[in-house]
């Protein structure tokens, strides 16, 4: 290697597309060399089956947020296509890396697999590689015994302010030579849907917006799927790829707490915000949550898969229109509130009596906030596996009653239900022939039959799963989980 090249820092940007609040940027600011910020849209995630286009456009707008704000430093992000180590391998025959600067990053098992090759490859080649922490998850961990005060200690940190300067970067001219750059026009997208667009203004953006006004009905629509879309923060896909960072909106949040009648309103969210690094911890210590049930007690489940009812379910045609206009909104949008979310995860595993493993990667793909660390904890306590928590077998039914009492989430997102009445949308299978006539609906020709019965597959599910829940290899398990899971002061995460 030529020792004549001009030693250079990077910083690997992955789930952290962000300037600020940036630990990785903030040392490679203060190392006194420049600097060159890289993002690689690599082979192994375009072809992971969790990530869609949503979230490579949702990449692609944070990206060019990122380099809109890089315009008075004269550079950009470096963006490349393939694998990250060959990337880097390119940039090393161009300048001598000193330091590689990274978020670490509770992912899937793909990219924890792609870290460890990174870090054996800077090690071969005499290059530091230096990991900060993200949301309060701290690896190796064995249990959570001080995990919270460290949480805490980390969330209350002073956010340092990163000055930059043109001298801190790599210049755009030099970038714009490298073989491997894409270039600007790969960040151009193409609107397919109704999704939250990407990067840090439109973080502030929503995030002011909730702060000022929409926190009110926080807690009163938080579980109502049309009201919720804009009484909730929506500010989950920003926390996801790391366009605001959970210390930034914790200690805003906390702020807001502190004015005026805000407090009350804004404890559940605050919760909220520790509940989801509470689940991020726990996948980063269990990662073996991506593929089989934490409580191994019930890997003696066994359930066949129905590609009939899984594609009915996919594409919003089970004939339950609480669970089809859900699913159809989720596709559309990218979006559901948490209750939604519970609900077409137990009707997919209870009543429709699917494992939990065959609706993951679909609903990753789909969800625009798809965040490894919340997804498969979330997706085994709906499903009714770990056996530390309720079984919940939701009716969705009821639930439309309750939470869509008018059916306008419904009517919204199933138009072939639209001229139905209030007393009937939830139930078309109730129909009678006279109401049949009046409003010119047909059941299975302009809407789907159900496509199991309610009841019977309650049933079902519920005699089949309280057994497995009292035997002693599930009570065994989850006395483990607990043991390492649970946190000595729980009451404080509801603070």
């Amino acid at each position: 290697m030529d020792t004549n090249f001009e030693p250079i820092h990077i910083v690997w940007l992955k789930r952290d597309l962000r300037l600020y609040d940036h630990k990785p940027i903030l040392e490679a600011i203060n190392s006194k060399k420049r600097i060159l910020l890289v993002y690689v849209f690599e082979d192994i995630l375009l072809k992971d089956p969790h990530y869609s286009s949503r979230h490579f456009n949702f990449i692609k707008e944070s990206i060019r947020d990122i380099n809109e704000q890089l315009k008075n430093y004269k550079t950009v992000v470096c963006i490349a296509k393939g694998d990250i180590i060959k990337i880097l391998a390119s940039i090393s025959r161009k300048f001598k890396i000193k330091t590689i600067h990274a978020h670490q990053e509770t992912g899937v098992m793909a990219t924890y697999k792609r870290d460890q090759q990174v870090v054996a490859w800077c090690q071969k080649n005499r290059i530091a590689f230096k990991e900060y922490l993200q949301q309060g998850v701290f690896r190796g961990i064995k249990n959570r015994n001080d995990w919270l005060k460290k949480w805490d200690q980390l969330m209350n940190q002073k956010i340092e302010k990163i000055s930059f300067s043109v001298s801190n970067f790599i210049p755009l001219k030099t970038i714009e030579s490298f073989e491997f750059y894409l270039g600007e026009d790969t960040l151009q997208t193409e609107s397919k849907g109704i999704h939250q667009i990407g990067g840090y203004q439109n973080a502030y953006r929503y995030l002011n917006s909730f702060f000022n006004d929409r926190y009110h009905n926080y807690q009163k629509h938080i579980s109502k799927p049309d009201l919720s879309r804009r009484s909730c923060s929506r500010l989950s896909p920003y926390l996801a790829f790391g366009n605001i960072s959970m210390r930034q909106l914790l200690q805003k949040t906390e702020y807001e707490r502190t004015q005026g009648n805000k407090s009350y309103a804004l404890r559940a969210f605050s919760s909220r915000l520790r509940w989801q690094s509470h689940f991020i911890q726990k996948f980063e210590m269990e990662c073996s949550m991506e593929f089989t049930s934490i409580n191994k007690g019930y890997h003696q489940l066994k359930k066949t898969i129905n590609p009939y009812y899984i594609e009915a379910w996919e594409k919003g045609n089970t004939g339950f229109p609480l669970i089809d206009a859900a699913m159809r909104c989720l596709v559309e949008t990218g979006y559901l509130n948490f209750r939604m979310r519970s609900l077409i995860v137990s009707f997919f595993t209870h009543h429709l009596w699917q494992p939990w493993q065959a609706c993951a990667h679909f609903l990753a793909r789909q969800f625009l906030d798809f965040e490894p660390g919340i997804h498969y904890p979330q997706l085994q306590m709906q499903a009714g596996v770990t056996g530390i928590n309720m079984l919940r077998i939701y009716n969705p039914v009821k639930n439309g009653k309750e939470h869509d009492p008018k059916g306008v989430f419904i009517k919204q997102w199933i138009p072939e239900l639209r001229m139905l009445p209030q007393a009937i949308v939830h139930t078309p299978w109730l129909i009678n022939s006279f109401e049949t006539s009046i409003y010119g609906f047909k059941l299975g020709k302009d809407y789907p039959k159900p496509i199991i019965d309610l009841e019977k597959s309650r049933k079902k599910a519920t005699s089949t799963l309280w057994p497995i829940s009292k035997s002693p290899a599930v009570r065994k398990e989850g006395k483990r989980i607990l043991s390492k899971h649970t946190l000595a002061n729980r009451n404080s995460l509801m603070t």
